[in-house]
């Protein structure tokens, strides 16, 4: 318990002992008789042409149960080729109508641009046309002479 170079001595501890209790005999069951077990067939013993017998369990070839006939295509695997043509038919649709909607933005901006065109026309045409309303002149400034900050034409 104790290293023996440290000079100490291990300590005396008082030891119990514990007896065991006796268990009572299990009651005798009744006599067992042997009995055939009902699956197992009866000792058979055949001779071969060359003498030897030999002597076993004649057993009945067990016969599997009926394979039903598999489908030559899995379930998961038509289920899988389905969803990837609907994916497939998504996806084209999906770039259908991106294209729809970028050829949408194209006709409302060239319309955008269009009015704004027109409507700057017409701007102009009201600006230029807005001095020949009032009955003014129009002077030629080549032939104009201005004398004293008054403009004489």
């Amino acid at each position: 318990m104790f290293p023996e170079n440290t000079g100490h001595r291990p300590v005396e501890q008082a030891v119990t002992i514990h007896q065991p209790t006796r268990i009572a005999p299990y009651p005798a069951a009744a006599p067992v008789v042997p009995v055939q077990p009902v699956g197992v067939p009866a000792v058979t013993s055949i001779m071969l042409p060359d003498g030897r017998v030999i002597t076993g369990y004649a057993i009945d070839h067990t016969h599997p149960d009926p394979v039903t006939a598999k489908p030559l295509i899995s379930r998961t695997a038509v289920n899988i080729a389905l969803g990837g043509i609907g994916f497939g038919a998504v996806c084209g649709g999906l770039v259908l109508l991106t294209t729809f909607i970028a050829a949408l933005a194209a006709l409302v901006q060239q319309l955008i641009i269009l009015a704004a065109v027109i409507f700057g026309g017409f701007i102009a045409v009201q600006v230029l046309t807005a001095g020949r309303e009032r009955g003014t002149t129009t002077v030629n400034i080549r032939n104009a002479v201005i004398k004293r900050n008054h403009f004489h034409g």
